[in-house]
């Protein structure tokens, strides 16, 4: 009895199918079937901006969890909002804070930001809050991306110091 081999299967165009009771290249424990299901049925894979980025997004992690580094997600968790809030806070904190030295006497030693204070105090936190979103809304994309977390808890660290040492200047 003939089998019947579909036209769009490897079988096909000659390619050899493998065995359904063969074991995958991963070894025991690596979360990956041992069982063969066919090649990945997603065309490509998660892009970097969807229609779900922001909005009704379906997915926090990699189907497998040998797949989470450099992936690309629909959906953060609160904890990623929660520290992007935190670096947001502290910015305007900044922002107060410079301002608040700025009135009592002291000079802007950063050139940047001694530029973004030319353009009053209203363009001054409006820049600077723009300065770090676009950052912020980068590094949030990447989450999954090991550079991308060094930089989030980076910058958490850094703005977390900055105000501590803008309170010691009071």
């Amino acid at each position: 009895m003939s089998e019947s081999i579909p036209q769009n299967s490897p079988a096909a165009h000659g390619a050899a199918l493998p065995d359904p009771t063969a074991s995958t290249a991963g070894g025991e424990g690596d979360g990956r079937s041992k069982a063969y299901r066919g090649g990945d049925r997603r065309a490509r894979p998660t892009p970097r901006f969807s229609r779900y980025t922001l909005f009704g997004g379906r997915r926090r992690k990699a189907r497998r969890e040998h797949e989470n580094e450099n992936a690309f997600v629909d959906q953060y968790s609160p904890r990623l909002f929660a520290v992007m809030f935190w670096i947001a806070l502290m910015n305007l904190g900044d922002s107060f804070f410079t301002l608040h030295h700025i009135q009592n006497g002291a000079i802007e030693l950063n050139p940047v930001a001694a530029w973004m204070l030319t353009t009053g105090r209203t363009g001054f936190v409006v820049l600077k809050a723009s300065v770090i979103l676009i950052p912020l809304l980068v590094l949030t994309l990447h989450k999954n991306f090991s550079l991308a977390r060094v930089g989030i808890w980076t910058a958490a660290g850094a703005y977390t110091l900055l105000l501590a040492y803008h309170i010691a200047l009071l």
